[in-house]
Formats: structure tokens, sequence, C-alpha cells
């Protein structure tokens, strides 16, 4: 239960700027609503709302923000809210999945085709590449929680399937059923994690060079630019050398 994956999921990236971080507030108030909306509007009672709140907290959103959401739930909103999830191919052949949340499905699939085929890629059918992936529970705890021995033994009692601990942290995985029980039983030991999510984690990657991945990002960036998209993860693997020069 070690080692280090390259792969990465394109998630919330730090450093934003102020128009994009309130882009991304926006799309964690929906993900609020509607869990609340969908369950209890009790964190405790409702395990998804619980992980939508930790993955705003995470995001640094503040309080307000979050308890303003959960009322939205109580007051009608989210009701016309539909969750789907595209998949296609970006440059390279790289496996693409678009999570998305909309009160109008042309104007989502529209946009979300549209922007494949402006950036090298194209949109295929429902399961096209899913099953280049598992769905998995994340929990990410930086490297000054435990050493690598402490933070295997405390995921190992919690449930988890394996742990990758490297110099920038700890990655616990765990089935997606568990991991409202998996977080909680690691707060315990831990204390509060990173982020805690589910996540869609490749069984196989696509390497690319500097060009690709320059490529890639332009894919990412603009399906991320777009209000209806909640999350886009792909199977992407890149050289430290080359993570390193797309920095830069």
């Amino acid at each position: 239960m070690a080692g280090h994956s390259k792969w990465a999921n394109i998630q919330h990236r730090k450093n934003r700027q102020d128009a994009v971080r309130s882009k991304l507030f926006s799309k964690l108030s929906k993900e609020i609503t509607v869990a609340a909306k969908m369950g209890d509007p009790d964190p405790d009672k409702n395990p998804r709302l619980r992980l939508a709140i930790k993955d705003a907290k995470a995001s640094s959103m503040p309080k307000d923000n979050i308890e303003r959401a959960i009322k939205k739930a109580t007051g009608g909103e989210g009701d016309a809210y539909e969750e789907i999830r595209y998949e296609g191919y970006g440059p390279n052949g790289v496996a693409v999945i678009v999570e998305a949340m909309t009160d109008n499905r042309n104007r989502t699939a529209s946009n979300v085709r549209a922007t494949f085929g402006k950036h090298g890629g194209n949109l295929g059918e429902t399961g096209s590449v899913g099953f280049m992936f598992e769905r998995k529970g994340q929990i990410v705890y930086p490297a000054d929680a435990g050493d690598a021995e402490a933070v295997l033994e405390a995921a190992i009692e919690a449930g988890a399937e394996d742990v990758e601990s490297s110099a920038e942290g700890h990655v616990i995985w765990c089935a997606d059923t568990d991991l409202n029980d998996v977080s909680t039983a690691l707060e315990d030991r831990l204390g509060e994690s990173e982020t805690t999510r589910l996540v869609w984690k490749p069984l196989n990657t696509t390497e690319l060079d500097l060009e690709g991945m320059q490529k890639l990002m332009r894919l990412i960036d603009a399906l991320e630019d777009d209000d209806d998209v909640q999350r886009v993860t792909t199977n992407f693997e890149a050289s430290d050398e080359v993570m390193e020069q797309l920095a830069s």
C-alpha cells in the first residue's frame, strides 16, 4: 500500500485570480445546495452534504457562503439542477470526464461539445472513456500529519484500501461507498484532512510531453470556465520535468 502516482485530477487549483476563485465558490455553493436539497440540511445526517462542506472549507470558502448555500435548499432552490457526466478525448487521446450540474441539458451539452472541438478533442458517448477510471474515495493529508507508517496504520484501521505517501503528503484511497465512514474515522486519528472527495481514479494513463500538456491544459481551463461544469478529470501522465516546465 505504497507508491507515488504521477497522474493528477485537475480540480481546485491554488493561486487562482479573484474572478476564478469567485467562480469556484459558485460551483461549490451549487453542490452544497443540491446536496442539502437531496437529503437532510443537517450535515451530520447527510454524508454528501458533509463532504461538500469539507470540500468548500478546503478551498477556503467563507462560512457565510456555506450557510447561505444550505439555506437556498430549504428555500426551494436547487430543484431544477440535473447532474450529468460527459466523456470524451482530449489532445493526444487523453481520456476526459466532465461532471456538470445544469438546469439546461441542451445548453450544457452544446457548450461542452464545442469546447472539446475547439481545443483538439472530441466528445464521446457515455461510457466511451469511463471504463478507464474507477470511482473512489480520496482523502488527502499533509506530510506533517504523520510519517508513512503511522498514516498507513490509521488508514488500515479506518477501512481504507490504499495509501500513497510522498514528500508532498499522503493520499488515502477507499471504496466510494465507504468515504464518509473512512474519513470520519481518520479524523479521530489524524485530524482534519486537506480534501475529502469522490474522484474518478484512472486505471491507465496517457503520457504527454510539454506541448501535449499545454494543449490539454487549454482544454481543461476552457471546460472549467463553464458555469455548468463542476469538475474535470483526466488520465494524463507527465514527467516531473514536463510539469516543472509547464509551471514556469
